[in-house]
Parts: structure tokens; sequence; C-alpha cells
């Protein structure tokens, strides 16, 4: 699976010069936690809601911008990525969202929660289901006389007429 499948196409973005508290509203007014930093058409930064304090964090916001609180070295990824390129990305760099860029434009975004979903739908491998079956064995002395009998019709040959 690639990203291009499953990134949101509707990239909520915010410019450099916003301040903090903006950004902290536009966040919770569309229920997410990145918002995408652009300069018209330039991807400059990354703004999460753990970067703005959360939602104790208006110490954090207060007479700041998101200049000041993003984080301007930004992984991001291609369309043709795909899922498990992504999950690793995002696992090794600690990140939750991967702006997807082509010809150096936003086109989407991935976050942890869509690999997450996806990979629990199972999208990215066939997976085997494994069932348990109970069967019945004879009682152990029963097993040690069958393996006795067996070994010695091999070292007694029978007599034929």
């Amino acid at each position: 699976m690639r990203l291009q499948e499953i990134m949101s196409t509707e990239v909520i973005t915010i410019g450099p010069d916003e301040t903090a508290s903006v950004a902290w509203s536009r966040m919770a007014r569309a229920g997410i936690r990145h918002l995408v930093v652009t300069d018209g058409t330039r991807l400059l930064g990354v703004l999460s809601e753990r970067d703005l304090g959360g939602r104790q964090g208006g110490a954090v916001r207060k007479g700041r911008t998101v200049r000041d609180l993003m984080s301007p070295q930004v992984t991001s990824a291609r369309p043709a990525t795909t899922l498990r390129q992504a999950a690793n990305l995002m696992r090794g760099r600690l990140i939750g969202a991967l702006p997807v860029l082509e010809d150096g434009r936003v086109v989407g975004i991935v976050t942890a929660t869509d690999v997450l979903e996806e990979l629990g739908r199972g999208s990215s491998r066939p997976t085997v289901r494994a069932t348990r079956q109970s069967i019945r064995l004879p009682p152990a002395s029963a097993r040690r006389a069958a393996a006795s009998r067996a070994r010695s019709a091999k070292r007694s040959p029978r007599a034929t007429r």
C-alpha cells in the first residue's frame, strides 16, 4: 500500500508568523494534532499539539509565534512511499506526522494514526489465522506398549511358511 492511498489531501496549513494561540485554535476546531507550516507553497515545518504544550500549554503559547515553536527539520515522504517505509520513518525519527510532497509541493499528510489504522486492518500484508485444535491421546501406558510392540516388530523378523 502506498501513501497516496491513505493520505489526507485536505492539509490544514498555517503561516510561520501566526500566533501559537491561533495555531492551537485551528487544531482544536479541526480536531487534529499537527499543522503543516508553509510560506505559500513551500514547506517550512510541522507544528504539533505537543510543540504547543498540549491542553495545559497556555503559558507555552503566550506571546509566541508558530515559527518559535515549530519543528523546522521536516521529514517528508512522496505519494509512492510504501506504508512500511512511512512507518519506519516515523518510528526511527520519533515523529507523528509525515507531510507528503510532490514536486516540492505539499499534497497530503499521513499521521501515525493513519498508519496504525491501515496496519490494524491488515492491508500491508496478508496474515495467517491460527486455530487451536484438541486431540485425545491414549494413556501414557498404552503409548509405551504400542511403541514397545513397534520396536519388537522391527527387531525380530517373522518366519514365513
